[in-house]
């Protein structure tokens, strides 16, 4: 399953022929689902643009490995003038200067080098593999900030709603008080304050746009497109308990993790590195066949040559041992770095799991708290309107509902994002 979605990631960067209107472009006024987000991302996002291109590397750098399998063949021509040293004369003679010209096609192929070059060719498919798995980590954390992002400016729409349905009731609370002030039962105070809460309502407000303007443009370049036009979201901050089982979240981790999977196939590179550096004591043995012009004089003649040759490395400077020692290095890094990464993978599951257990008492906290900040903000308006009531009072309550309202959307982005935070830590898109 793993490798399938990293497939389809491939095909729609390189083999989808062009843009069809609504796939990959946003139409001004559309109306967006999560879905819908992502998957613009993943034909939009650089980062995976440049990710699938490295696997393109890793493609090329097999073919490069492979060609030690075929022969080589080279054209070599040369011109050469000999001036030949006589005895007893202090200068050169120009009579006996000769010259040479020949040209020939050399044919050589590598017979047996004692595992180089499948050693070679098996290390650039392990880095080509890894360079997948790096698709694939890339691929998932562009997903997760799109999640991100989306929830961001979902909590910022529904803030501003709120801001301005709480603009609105205090405009309301000044025109009661207003109407009372006029008939003579309620003091000019009652007016000031509802007119100094409603701009301080309007401030709120004023925020919330402006937060829901930043994260617009968050979300837009999270999937992409920074010059997106406007846009609607599909609300989506729904409460749905999940309760996944932590073993199997770990087990599932450690096999699907695309960063963990890139670091095994870096070590498994490297293990085949110290086979490569060991074979450096080992001789190579090359045929070599060539076929040509020479002479000193026009026209040339003709001839050929059939051979081998066994290099044996009898000492390099030490240059091996250090190649040897640099791989087992090598190794023990990569090792210590898959351990290292299990630990954070460990860390950021226990995280996810403890924030989706305290996101889900939030929002069973603030449902009921926003249930009774109505309760009591009706309360407080039945006494103000029948005139037993301070506009201390209505405010108290207006604010208090307000800020119920907000901790509950609070609670409910939050466990959108921890749920797609333990998603990513899994491994899952």
């Amino acid at each position: 399953m793993k490798k399938c979605w990293l497939l389809i990631v491939i095909c729609m960067v390189f083999l989808t022929p062009g843009p069809v209107a609504g796939e990959d472009t946003i139409r001004s006024g559309e109306r967006l689902k999560l879905d819908r987000c992502i998957a613009i991302a993943l034909t939009k996002h650089p980062d995976i643009t440049a990710a699938a291109h490295q696997v393109r590397i890793g493609d090329s750098r097999i073919g490069q490995a492979r060609s030690g399998y075929f022969p080589q063949v080279n054209m070599e021509t040369g011109y050469d003038r000999t001036q030949a040293y006589k005895s007893g004369v202090s200068n050169l003679s120009g009579e006996s200067a000769t010259d040479f010209y020949s040209g020939r096609l050399v044919l050589s192929q590598n017979v047996f080098d004692f595992g180089r070059t499948p050693a070679k060719v098996g290390i650039a498919h392990l880095n080509r593999d890894a360079f997948r798995q790096d698709l694939a980590n890339v691929t998932s954390l562009v997903i997760f900030n799109v999640k991100q992002s989306y929830h961001a400016m979902l909590q910022a729409e529904e803030n501003r709603r709120v801001a301005r349905e709480t603009v609105n009731q205090f405009q309301r609370h000044l025109d009661i008080a207003k109407g009372f002030f006029e008939v003579g039962l309620k003091p000019k105070f009652d007016v000031t304050k509802a007119e100094v809460d409603l701009s301080n309502a309007r401030l709120s407000l004023i925020k919330a746009e402006n937060t829901l303007r930043i994260a617009r443009v968050t979300l837009n370049n999270a999937i992409g497109m920074p010059d997106a036009p406007e846009y609607v979201l599909d609300n989506d901050l729904l409460f749905e308990r999940y309760e996944p089982s932590y073993p199997d979240a770990l087990q599932k981790a450690y096999e699907n993790r695309p960063d963990l999977q890139s670091l095994l196939y870096r070590e498994s590179a490297a293990r085949k590195s110290l086979d490569l550096a060991q074979a450096g004591h080992y001789p190579t043995l090359t045929g070599q066949a060539n076929y040509g012009y020479g002479g000193r004089d026009f026209p040339l003649g003709e001839g050929w040559s059939v051979g081998g040759s066994l290099n044996i490395p009898i000492f390099s400077g030490y240059l091996v041992e250090n190649q040897i020692s640099e791989s087992k290095a090598n190794i023990d890094v990569l090792s210590a770095n898959v351990e290292s990464l299990k630990q954070q993978i460990r860390l950021e599951i226990d995280q996810a799991f403890s924030n989706l257990r305290e996101t889900t008492s939030r929002i069973e906290t603030t449902e009921l708290t926003v249930r009774q900040a109505r309760e009591n903000l009706e309360l407080a308006e039945g006494r103000y309107a029948s005139g037993l009531g301070s506009p201390i009072e209505v405010t108290d309550a207006l604010l208090a509902l307000s800020n119920a309202r907000t901790s509950n959307i609070s609670a409910l982005a939050d466990y959108r994002n921890a749920l797609a935070a333990l998603e990513r830590a899994i491994g899952f898109k």
